[in-house]
């Protein structure tokens, strides 16, 4: 059902095309203009493409004091799909693949419920996500008992929220062009821009998830929600048709936090820490074939006394696609279709 949901959430909610269509055909197609220097768009095509996803979500924490550490990862499945950019509207939809019983035996197994939309414009973009995974595994090779990880089917974890950002320097930048293929980046550039995010995250267990030589560190539930304001730049290099773009963002972020403790005691408190972001991506793109690999993370981080906490969402995701030229009915966009 989640993955319905998902293709239904793209399909009427990506790309930017529901608010940029009247501004994308004002913008003049003459060689003069500057961004047509540097940019190239395809109002006369469509895209299909072939797409390879992999998601994570991920606990860390550490006691600065005692230096006890864990971090928690999902046995994250690899998904396959395919994606479609018509009438200016992006969709995309996937499906994931069994894991092999080798690595279930070794990392466990992680139910994953993954709602992910996207919207990338010429100046703006945004993300907004749910996700919940059930059953984690101690990342630590020390611990890991005949190459099998500690395995933790008791724990939960729930996030969801929003990002976006705003780009200054769209006449000679496009993050579309890296990242969704939906323009072409002709000559190299790069902008500063905004980020923000709002976002809630939950993890909870049966018994004590954090085991620390310090009691008042353990802990059976927490959850925090972050609202944080960040600077960042992006900046794509280009030699012909082949690109590098890199994107990072780091700024305060403003934390409310509540904390169960296996005794029963709960703690709430707020606090000022950091958020971050860091987005690469890699890849080929012409008139035609287009493809390319991307790697996006997200960290909301905190620290209570003297144990700093942190969760993180990621996403790596392989494409390979062709345009083609508009023909008949799929040269509508979709405010035509609305009107």
């Amino acid at each position: 059902m989640y993955k319905i949901l998902s293709f239904l959430f793209l399909v009427f909610f990506s790309t930017g095309g529901w608010s940029q269509s009247d501004s994308l055909r004002k913008e003049t197609n003459s060689h003069d203009s500057l961004r047509s220097l540097y940019i190239k768009r395809y109002p006369d095509h469509f895209s299909l493409w072939a797409v390879i996803k992999s998601r994570s979500l991920g606990f860390d924490a550490r006691n600065i004091k005692t230096n006890d550490a864990i971090r928690y990862r999902p046995n994250s499945r690899t998904s396959l799909g395919v994606g479609l950019y018509l009438f200016e509207v992006l969709a995309e939809i996937t499906f994931s693949v069994p894991e092999e019983p080798s690595s279930v035996e070794k990392f466990g197994s992680t139910r994953v419920r993954d709602v992910q939309l996207n919207a990338i414009g010429k100046f703006w973009g945004a993300d907004a996500y749910w996700q919940r995974y059930n059953g984690f595994y101690l990342d630590n090779s020390a611990a890991a008992v005949n190459g099998i990880f500690p395995q933790r089917a008791d724990i939960k974890a729930t996030n969801f929220g929003m990002s976006g950002f705003y780009v200054f320097n769209r006449q000679k930048f496009s993050l579309r062009s890296a990242y969704n293929f939906s323009e072409h980046q002709l000559k190299r550039g790069g902008s500063w821009m905004v980020i923000g995010t709002v976002n809630s995250f939950r993890i909870s267990g049966d018994s004590s998830f954090f085991e620390s030589t310090d009691p008042s560190s353990e802990l059976v539930s927490m959850r925090y929600t972050t609202l944080g304001l960040a600077p960042g730049y992006s900046y794509s290099y280009v030699y012909q048709n082949f690109f590098f773009n890199g994107t990072v963002g780091f700024g305060p972020a403003h934390n409310w936090m509540f904390i169960r403790h296996p005794d029963g005691k709960e703690v709430n408190s707020v606090s000022i820490n950091s958020y971050s972001l860091v987005r690469l991506g890699i890849g080929y793109n012409s008139d035609r074939f287009f493809g390319g690999l991307g790697f996006s993370v997200q960290s909301r981080n905190l620290r209570i006394e003297d144990v700093r906490y942190s969760n993180s969402t990621s996403v790596f995701k392989v494409l390979f696609g062709y345009r083609f030229r508009e023909f008949g009915f799929l040269k509508k966009r979709a405010v035509d279709l609305l009107r």
